[in-house]
């Protein structure tokens, strides 16, 4: 039997880079996987056919994650369509670099309705319908434990109230048998950031193993917390940055 056989998983931004290689290897584990994109309708039957393709049961859902009436709908047609929710991944997120002094009220409002919002939502819709053995996991970045260079201020808050989002969903639902985690994702090659980019080789420099993450080392880590092993693991921030917060 697969590790993750009959549960069922929601990934949030599972169209493309670290929530496509998430939504695979949770199909790959066994589960059933129901995805969100926001725009890439190709790209997202792309994902869906390779699971397919493999013998797995993929359910694509268009949902905007700054809008939270499309994300609770999200999870309510998971569980009317796949029968359940075991596991949910908040992946989706959208970067922002701006100098400090410069960031508008309408780029706070967005960015965090996507990143922190989103996620409490999806999770407060999900956790009604988990029973014990759920697992909620969050996607959060290496800066918000490292913030190396200015113009990271906004994002960095973001990633980290993940954590705190974390710490307090652990302690709510803790007691039915439900764990929350974050993954606090480093340099990973993706379209949005990738490893031959303009400065990367400087980021590249700041990691201490020397070189980018693939998607797939985020996605390794998120199939560990969902499945057994990640039974006794709760309330914490798993760091997988090749040592760039280090």
């Amino acid at each position: 039997m697969s590790a993750l056989e009959g549960k069922v998983a929601l990934v949030t931004g599972g169209s493309r880079g670290i929530g496509a290689a998430i939504a695979l290897r949770l199909a790959r584990d066994g589960a059933a996987v129901a995805f969100t994109y926001v725009s890439a309708a190709d790209k997202a039957e792309a994902v869906a056919k390779q699971i397919d393709a493999a013998g797995g049961r993929a359910l694509v859902i268009q949902a905007d994650s700054a809008d939270p009436d499309g994300v609770s709908r999200a999870v309510e047609q998971t569980v009317r369509e796949l029968g359940r929710i075991d596991i949910l991944v908040n992946n989706a997120g959208i970067f922002a670099a701006e100098p400090f002094g410069e960031i508008t009220a309408e780029q706070a409002d967005r960015l965090w309705a996507v990143n922190v919002r989103a996620a409490f939502t999806a999770a407060q819709a999900a956790a009604r319908h988990m029973t014990g053995g759920g697992r909620i996991i969050s996607i959060g970045s290496a800066l918000a434990e490292r913030v190396p260079v200015p113009g990271l201020t906004l994002y960095a808050t973001s990633k980290a109230a993940l954590t705190g989002l974390t710490r307090g969903l652990a302690r709510d639902l803790g007691p039915r048998g439900i764990t929350a985690n974050v993954v606090h994702a480093g340099l990973i090659d993706t379209d949005m950031n990738p490893a031959d980019g303009p400065g990367a080789d400087v980021l590249r420099s700041v990691t201490a193993v020397g070189r980018y993450g693939h998607a797939d080392e985020i996605a390794a880590t998120v199939a560990h917390l969902a499945g057994d092993g990640g039974r006794y693991i709760t309330g914490t921030a798993v760091t997988v940055d090749g040592g760039f917060a280090a």
